[in-house]
């Protein structure tokens, strides 16, 4: 962790017990008393010159009128004060290297100033609920609650707090071994120094020889003691700094015995720098036995057992000492200690190890190193971890509550200037931001829960807290939200209830009123100007807000808060009634935002990425209108830009709209609210276009603004539908100007949607045929004649062309004979354009469309046979060939059906293909033409058709009549029945035998027993097909005999072979 610094808050004790002056410092005992019994006091020679002060002291504080006379206070000693300022500031560290010698006493008054002095830090760290800053204590030093209502569930939650029990522990006399390692200068060698020396520790003595002192086991214990602090120091951090421990006794409750957790404490320079305890708690906070000792070393320092440090004490102790020392305390923790100990002695022994370059060894209990950090102790992983927790609970209920706790946490430490508060706000943040659901919203395009909103909110304005508030920032959607705090407050000012409502009726009557007797015009004191009250005053820094340029934020949430905020605004300005006190404001406000520079976000030239300004401009629009339209279309107007667009697309482009849409997906800065803005601007245009009906240069300068500034086609089609509405109301005529606004609009979502996929593109034809329908003949002449700037072939055959030359439209139009052949022959080009342009869509409705025109009717035919060898398909063929047989065209039909059978494919295992029916119908259509056509189109289908079963049919099907039998003009032929033995019938019998060997060939490769009889059944209808040839009988035993022979190994299906046929 980085190293952060933090200015020390001001000392301040929160209670005052016996023995403390109500003028001393906190942690100062009056008289100079300090740790362990007089022994850290300063001398006598320090008692007198502190006794000789503090008369001197006492004499000026009764000539100031601080003290009654004949009052004395003991002075702090000079001593103390410079203790403390050291113990604040310095590490241990670098007192030491800075004097060579400093006096005992000095080092152990640095040591006893070195822990914290206010019980607040204690109680900030152990608890949510701290007191306020002002806050008394309860007797036993307990903190006063600052919770509301004071109920007995309050007292009881708080009591279960750890710094609430830890107070209780402390004055039940659980706190117990309480002492304290404090440092001397008498051993320079007991500091771990990181540096590397060119100077070596010699090498271990040899082992004693068997039957020495010691021994072996004596010596091998040695060396292991050696490497205990090191390892620590490798394998984990270690918190130096100076070092108090003891034991805690938990009392025993009635489901759980007593237990005793042994805590331990290092501190450093007014903070606790880590702790630990055998209680196992895991939580952000310390538990409540670390509140206990700390509160016990506050509140008894004089009974606080002071050791030297552990270096120290090592130090004086001979070689069988310290093996004793170590082989005791590894048979004590054995388990913890031993893997350690025994790597320790075996790089100890090593003389190439690197733990013996280093001169001397760590000692955690003397106090802070120069590198140190000096912040109090956070559990960073458990703040992770549980905000982690509080969110993966949807922040409802108590994870909401928890969260709001831990803010409330941070922003009580930013206020203490801790260094925490701001590292545990990164700590939440990260844990926000990682939050899966982020980019789950991000994806679906959903707005987050409120709940979440409001976890988010707190999180921001903890952030930022006092910032200052930029122009680029905004003021609307801003996280302290200043401009609607100071708009409910300045309208709370003129909030009047009923009863007092007739005080005010002489100075209503005067300036207005509002929509209800709730908010009025109440004069303020010292106006600016006269006339001006608390309402009007509100209206305007409402005004002024929402007309501020602002930059777009970055991020989702906080795009989304500018809208919302900017919405309850105008929501809470729409409450209010317009009077000509409140007009003027508006139109004073509008001509200001219209004129101003960079201020406003109605100027003439504003910033690509300012938020545009069409939500509000709707609202002056609709104030403005009855009283100034002229000003109400100008500003409207002017907020109809969308400048993250339009910078992006062709400048001037307005000709070819759709250009745009290729722009869209690398739009930057990213704005996550882009479709909520379009929707507002296309609001916008809607309220100009309903309120310009009837005034033609309105209608046409709104529609100019629109095609310039709106790129979404979905809105388009949506203003044109909605101008279409107004402008054909059922108890009004229809205005013609509006309706063609409407057709022009329509228009452009034609052309932006051609090149591009629409789902309601289908929709939006056949919307502009009905509109158009409603304009006159012209409008659909004009379309049909422009139909490929607008239209898809397939959309103008099918939709376009057939609708205009439909019977309801003609008598919609109520159309003579010449105005229908005028809009028939349009409808008949345009087939024929569609037709050539696209013959595979086209070609059908064409046909149709020409019915009636001889000559269009042939050129439609000729277009299809063109393209039926290279671009159609023979689905396509077969159809067009059905309706020209429907339309009395058999010969022309036969073609076409011939031309599809080249196009075919049909393997033999697909008997359910749907292009079977028209393989039947192609060769019954060819059977009833003659026996020419039928021999022309069998070879076709033997080589198109390998499909066994279909084969079959065809034959079947031809052998019943005589080819010809009617004929083109409904007369009989007579004629005998075709010959299996002759051309083409004996061409179609040998493909079908051919087909059905084939087929029980590739069959019998993958058979399985389920289809053993479903294959029987199979050689039955092709036994059928054999026995039509007049040498069949033969050739069906000779194709069983085959089967049995290479397929012998299917002995159970062989067996149903012969079963059946022999």
């Amino acid at each position: 962790m980085a190293e952060r610094g933090q200015l020390p808050p001001p000392a301040k004790r929160l209670c005052c017990r016996p023995g403390y002056g109500s003028g001393c410092r906190p942690g100062q005992r009056v008289g100079g008393t300090g740790l362990g019994s007089g022994v850290l006091c300063a001398g006598p020679s320090s008692a007198a010159a502190a006794a000789a002060a503090a008369a001197a002291a006492a004499a000026a504080a009764a000539a100031l009128g601080l003290l009654p006379l004949g009052k004395t206070q003991s002075p702090e000693s000079l001593l103390d004060i410079a203790a403390r300022k050291v113990a604040e500031k310095w590490p241990f560290q670098q007192v030491e290297e800075r004097f060579e010698r400093i006096p005992e006493p000095v080092q152990r008054r640095i040591v006893y100033w070195s822990f914290p002095r206010s019980e607040r830090e204690i109680c900030m760290y152990s608890s949510f609920n701290t007191g306020a800053e002002d806050s008394a204590a309860a007797p036993g030093g307990a903190v006063a609650s600052t919770a509301p209502g004071g109920g007995a569930d309050t007292a009881a939650a708080e009591n279960r707090l750890p710094f609430r029990r830890g107070i209780a522990l402390l004055d039940g006399g659980c706190v117990d071994n309480v002492l304290q390692v404090a440092p001397t200068l008498g051993n320079p060698g007991h500091r771990h120094t990181p540096s590397h020396n060119s100077e070596k520790m010699p090498p271990p003595p040899p082992p004693p020889l068997p039957g020495t002192a010691g021994g072996n086991e004596s010596a091998e214990g040695g060396r292991r003691e050696k490497r205990a602090g090191c390892a620590a120091v490798q394998n984990k951090e270690i918190k130096e700094g100076f070092h108090l421990s003891g034991t805690v006794t938990e009392p025993a409750m009635q489901s759980e015995p007593e237990t005793v957790c042994n805590v331990a404490i290092s501190f450093d320079r007014c903070k606790i720098t880590s702790v630990t305890c055998s209680c196992g708690n895991k939580d952000i906070f310390y538990c409540a036995h670390v509140v206990a000792l700390s509160l016990y070393r506050i509140r008894k320092p004089d009974q606080v057992k002071l050791h030297l440090p552990i270096s120290e004490t090592l130090f004086q102790m001979n070689r069988d000492q310290l093996q004793k020392f170590v082989q005791y305390l590894i048979t004590v923790h054995h388990t913890e200690v031993l893997p350690t100990a025994q790597k320790l002695a075996d790089e100890i022994l090593s003389q190439n190890s690197e733990i013996n370059q280093v001169h001397g060894a760590p000692d955690p209990t003397a106090g802070a190193s120069i590198d140190d950090e000096n912040c109090w102790h956070l559990d960073e992983e458990q703040v992770q971890e549980q905000v982690k927790l509080f969110l993966s609970q949807g922040g409802y209920h108590g994870s909401g509550k928890q969260l709001n706790l831990l803010f409330a946490k941070v922003r009580e430490m930013l206020k203490m200037r801790d260094s925490n508060g701001a590292r545990m706000l990164t700590l939440i943040t990260e844990q926000f931001m990682a939050d899966p659901r982020l980019s789950l919203w991000r994806q679906q395009g959903t707005a987050m829960t409120d709940k979440y909103r409001q976890l988010w909110d707190e999180l921001e304005l903890l952030h930022k807290g006092l910032t200052s508030i930029t122009n680029l920032e905004g003021w609307v959607g801003h996280p302290l939200d200043p401009i609607g705090t100071l708009f409910s407050s300045l309208m709370e000012a003129c909030r009047v209830d009923d009863e007092s409502f007739h005080e005010f009726s002489d100075f209503t009557e005067n300036v207005g009123q509002c929509k209800s007797l709730e908010y009025q015009h109440l004069p303020a004191h010292k106006f600016l100007e006269e006339g001006e009250s608390y309402l009007t005053l509100a209206v305007e820094v409402a005004l002024i807000g929402l007309g501020q340029q602002r930059i777009m934020p970055d991020g989702l949430y906080a795009q989304e808060k500018v809208c919302r905020n900017e919405e309850q605004l105008i929501s809470k300005l729409q409450e209010i009634e317009l009077d000509d006190t409140l007009v003027k404001i508006f139109r004073k406000q509008a001509v200001f935002l219209l004129e101003a520079g960079p201020y406003s976000g109605l100027g003439e030239v504003i910033h690509r990425e300012s938020v545009p300004m069409h939500t509000f401009a709707k609202y002056l629009f609709t104030s403005l209108l009855p009283h100034d339209a002229e000003l109400a279309y100008k500003t409207a107007l002017r907020a109809m830009r969308l400048l993250v667009l339009e910078s992006t697309a062709p400048s001037g482009d307005v000709s070819r709209p759709h250009h745009i849409a290729s722009v869209v997906p690398n739009r930057y800065p990213r704005w996550f609210t882009l479709s909520h803005i379009e929707s507002q601007q296309c609001e916008l245009a809607s309220t100009m276009l309903t309120a310009a009906k009837g005034d033609v240069r309105r209608l046409e300068t709104v529609l100019e603004s629109i095609q310039k500034n709106i790129h979404s086609s979905s809105h388009i089609f949506k203003l044109a539908q909605d101008a279409f509405k107004i402008a054909t109301l059922m108890d009004s005529l229809p205005d013609i100007t509006l309706l063609k606004v409407s057709l022009e609009l329509g228009l452009q979502v034609m052309r932006m949607t051609l090149s591009t996929l629409n789902w309601r593109r289908r929709e939006m034809v056949r919307w502009l045929v009905t509109c158009a329908t409603e304009v006159g003949v012209y409008a659909l002449d004009s379309i049909m004649q422009n139909w490929f700037t607008l239209f898809t072939p397939t959309e103008a055959t099918s939709i376009v062309a057939t609708t205009v030359m439909s019977n309801s439209t003609i008598v919609r139009l109520h159309l003579d004979c010449h105005q229908q052949e005028k809009l028939a022959g349009s409808a008949r080009t345009l087939a024929l354009q569609c037709a050539m342009k696209d013959p595979q869509n086209c070609a059908l409705s064409a046909l149709t469309l020409c019915e009636k025109d001889h000559i269009a009717f042939e050129t439609a035919y000729q277009i299809v046979l063109d393209a039926a060898t290279t671009g159609m398909s023979y689905s396509q063929l077969f159809t067009i060939a059905r309706y020209m047989e429907h339309r009395g065209y058999p010969m022309r039909a036969y073609k076409l059906a011939t031309l599809a059978m080249t196009h075919l494919n049909l393997s033999y295992n697909q008997d359910t293909h749907p292009a079977i029916n028209d393989v039947l119908w192609a060769c019954a259509l060819s059977h009833s033409l003659g026996k020419n056509e039928l021999a022309a189109i069998i070879p076709l289908v033997v080589k198109s058709v390998k499909c066994a079963t279909v084969l079959s049919d065809i034959l079947r099907r031809c052998t019943l009549t005589t080819p010809g039998m009617v004929g083109l003009h409904g007369r009989r032929n007579s004629g005998k029945l075709m010959s299996l033995d002759k051309a083409p019938l004996r061409q179609l019998l040998d493909a079908t035998i051919g087909a059905y060997i084939n087929t029980t060939h590739s069959r019998l490769t993958h058979i399985s027993p389920r289809h053993y009889s479903e294959f029987i059944e199979f050689l039955s209808k092709a036994r059928e097909t054999f026995l039509m040839a007049h040498d069949g009988h033969i050739q069906f035993t000779q194709f069983i005999d085959n089967l049995k022979q290479i397929y012998k190994g299917k002995k159970k299906l062989m067996m149903l072979v012969r079963e059946r046929f022999g």
